[in-house]
Order: structure tokens, then sequence, then C-alpha cells
């Protein structure tokens, strides 16, 4: 444990030297935010709510999923796969952890920095420009901060299977935006799945992305009935331990592959 520690540590003091790429990426998130913001209510009812979700609620959960952006890598990560493919993997393979467990540790550490830098600054200098909704109470606000710690816990894995395809592909990154691509819509990014057909929502509930967004967005803004909030949480639990075993097992076989080759 040790280790891990020290990587996380190292990762979130290297992200702290780039600070002028973090204001670069605040003022690229704050422009497209702000479009989002325009579009998704210009498409609802004046003064009207739609699933629970009037004008204040969608321009904040646009706030939301734009601040989550760095912090669970939305767009995607390519490193594993650079690693794999700049031969770093061998040596990677060398230290004293698992491969999932070392990348974890190095994501973890970005994502720290990036949850205060590109986040709760976001969420600040958004709430200049339109009036956002906040939780009700500390225990919704607690239940989504243990959502959103979920939710990480499902983009890493997921971003990390979905980079595996290096071990078979001369280049992943078809295969990374593919992903992006599905995850985007399925997870209610580009719009939220309370404003979706039934049936479509249903349908992305079979999948681990709405674990990604839609999930800890909800419960921020007390859309899931208390109820449900139980089932929601063990579903993101459920998709991130899935994910974590579907990721290990493809190591084994990337690995095998490499020593088959060689290499």
């Amino acid at each position: 444990m040790r280790f891990f520690w020290e990587v996380v540590r190292r990762a979130f003091r290297q992200e702290t030297t780039y600070r002028l790429a973090m204001w670069a990426g605040l003022a690229t998130n704050l422009f497209f935010g702000l479009v989002r913001a325009a579009l998704l209510t210009a498409l609802l009812p004046a003064g009207a709510a739609v699933n629970g979700m009037d004008a204040a609620a969608s321009v904040t959960y646009v706030a939301l999923t734009q601040a989550m952006i760095a912090f669970l890598r939305i767009f995607g990560m390519t490193d594993v796969s650079k690693s794999v493919y700049s031969g770093q993997v061998a040596m990677d393979l060398l230290k004293p952890t698992h491969l999932y467990t070392l990348w974890m540790g190095r994501e973890l550490g970005k994502a720290g920095f990036n949850l205060w830098g590109r986040g709760v600054i976001f969420m600040a200098l958004f709430a200049l420009f339109h009036p956002l909704v906040f939780p009700g109470s500390l225990g919704q606000a607690g239940w989504f901060l243990v959502s959103l710690g979920l939710s990480w816990l499902v983009s890493f894995s997921w971003n990390f299977l979905v980079n595996l395809a290096a071990f078979w592909t001369p280049d992943a990154r078809g295969v990374a935006r593919m992903g992006f691509l599905i995850s985007g819509v399925l997870s209610g990014f580009y719009m939220p799945l309370q404003l979706m057909p039934e049936w479509f929502t249903r349908l992305c509930y079979w999948t681990p992305f709405p674990s990604l967004i839609n999930t800890p967005v909800e419960i921020y803004l007390g859309i899931v009935p208390a109820g449900e909030l139980g089932v929601r949480l063990g579903l993101q639990l459920v998709w991130f331990l899935v994910l974590a075993a579907a990721s290990q097992a493809v190591v084994r076989l990337g690995i095998r592959k490499l020593v088959i080759q060689g290499g």
C-alpha cells in the first residue's frame, strides 16, 4: 500500500507543474459549458420541468458534467496504450504491484488534482454566469460524494480496459474514440437521461455508462428517490467490480501474448 500511495503522490505533484494547462482547460471548459447550457435550456418549455428537471437543474447538470470531464477522463485516456507501444509496459510489470493497481494509482493522483483544479474552481466560475442548484441536505451531498468516488472507479476501469486493446492492435486510438462516443451517449454526458425516452434510458442501465455521469449528477440534484438510492449506488459498485475483473483478466491475456512473442 505504501508503494501505491507513493505513486498517487507523485502523479498529483506532476499535475501541479502544469498550471497553465489547467487554466487553459478551464477556459475551454467554461466556453463549451455555457454553449451547452444555452442549447439545453432552449430545448425546455419556458418555466416548465421535464421529469423533475427545470431550467436551473438542467444548467447545473451541464455544469457538473463539464466539471467532471478531467476528473473522470470522460474523453478517454491513451497513456496505457502508449506504454504498450513504447515498451514501457515491460518496466511497469517489474514493479511490485499489479499493472491495473499501478495505473489506478497514477490516475488517482491526476484525478485528485483535477477534482479541485478543473472541478471545484470550474463550478465557482460557472456560478458567475448561471444560478446553480445545490444539494438540499448534508446527507444528499455526502451520498453524491460517495457516488462520485464510485463513478471514478467505474470510469478508470473502463478506460483501462479500452486501452488494453493496444496488446492486439497497432493503433488503439480508434478503439478509444469509439469507446468515448458510446459512453458519451449512454452515460448522459451529451444529454441528461431524464430527458431521453424511457425505453432508451432502460437500455442504458444495462450498461455501465450511466454510473459514470448520470447517477452522481442525479443524486446531486435530488432526482433519485430515497428508495432507489441504494440500488443506484449498488449498481455502480457492481459495474466497478465487473470492469475491474475484466481488466485484470485481459491484462493476463495481454502479458501472455507479450511473453509468447518474446517482447
